[in-house]
């Protein structure tokens, strides 16, 4: 349980494994192993995102029972599980939203480059690790005003850098080139899943380290949720992605690594295409399958 994911190829591209060399190859050989294997050791080494035995309770019940995960810096996990199995919870906690909910209470560690987030400024939490929620929500604003809105709070003003940073996020959210000619209309004009990708833009305004993403696409049309999962592939070169998600076909679509959660335990923590085929846990296979969930 909460194992090290041992950071192998990406989901498409596990064919592409790392040939040591036999001893007796030429030095020159051996000293380009020796780089990659020093390479290799540094991107296990990225992990920038770690949960160390976390029990969390809403007052006397206890949703999380000594969970400890790691996430793979640069990749998308995927946490999945049946509803009430505390995948959602563990989310929260991740950037603190938890400390909104009254009678909740953290026990364990969570860190964030080796800093222990329950110890940082909560606004620095929040703007290092971004969320987004299930539903839609922007503000009874502006397009233009929804993205610049973080960069206010977080200090980062200036006319033209404000209106660099909104295009740029809008870009990164595959949003700029369906709304540029409208930035100062009301973002309630804007179909559901536009207003998705519109918080995902909002909420990458402050180049966050990590985003987090809560059932992004329960709300939406198959169209719109295939431009989401796009749009993930393309921003996890950017930032680490941590999806709930009730879908299983999206968590094997999109997540590079899969958590299986289950009353309040985490039950198996592997990479995506192994778990989905090779599953290590009855429990595991039982909910894939869909006997039941």
């Amino acid at each position: 349980m909460g194992a090290r994911p041992a950071l192998g190829p990406n989901f498409d591209d596990r064919e592409k494994a790392i040939d040591f060399p036999a001893p007796s190859e030429s030095k020159s050989n051996s000293a380009e192993a020796n780089e990659r294997t020093a390479s290799e050791r540094m991107v296990v080494q990225m992990m920038n995102l770690k949960a160390s035995h976390i029990n969390f309770y809403y007052r006397s019940f206890q949703a999380l029972l000594d969970v400890n995960l790691e996430f793979a810096a640069s990749k998308i996990t995927a946490l999945i599980g049946p509803s009430g199995c505390g995948k959602s919870t563990l989310l929260r906690s991740l950037n603190r939203l938890h400390e909104t909910v009254r009678g909740a209470r953290l026990e364990g560690q969570i860190t964030l480059d080796n800093e222990d987030i329950l110890k940082m400024d909560v606004t620095s939490v929040r703007r290092r690790v971004g969320m987004v929620f299930q539903r839609s929500n922007p503000f009874p604003k502006s397009i233009f005003e929804n993205v610049a809105y973080g960069l206010g709070v977080n200090g980062m003003r200036g006319r033209q850098h404000t209106a660099e940073a909104v295009e740029k996020s809008l870009v990164r959210a595959a949003l700029w080139d369906e709304v540029k000619d409208k930035l100062h209309e009301s973002a309630y004009g804007l179909s559901g899943g536009q207003q998705q990708r519109l918080c995902i833009a909002r909420a990458l305004a402050v180049n966050p380290e990590v985003l987090l993403l809560d059932e992004p696409c329960s709300a939406l049309d198959p169209i719109s949720t295939a431009k989401i999962e796009e749009l993930l592939f393309s921003l996890k070169e950017q930032c680490t992605i941590i999806i709930v998600t009730h879908n299983m076909q999206q968590a094997a679509r999109v997540a590079d690594y899969t958590g299986f959660f289950l009353m309040g335990k985490l039950i198996e923590f592997d990479e995506t295409k192994k778990m989905y085929t090779k599953p290590a846990k009855k429990e595991t296979e039982d909910y894939i399958t869909g006997r039941f969930g």
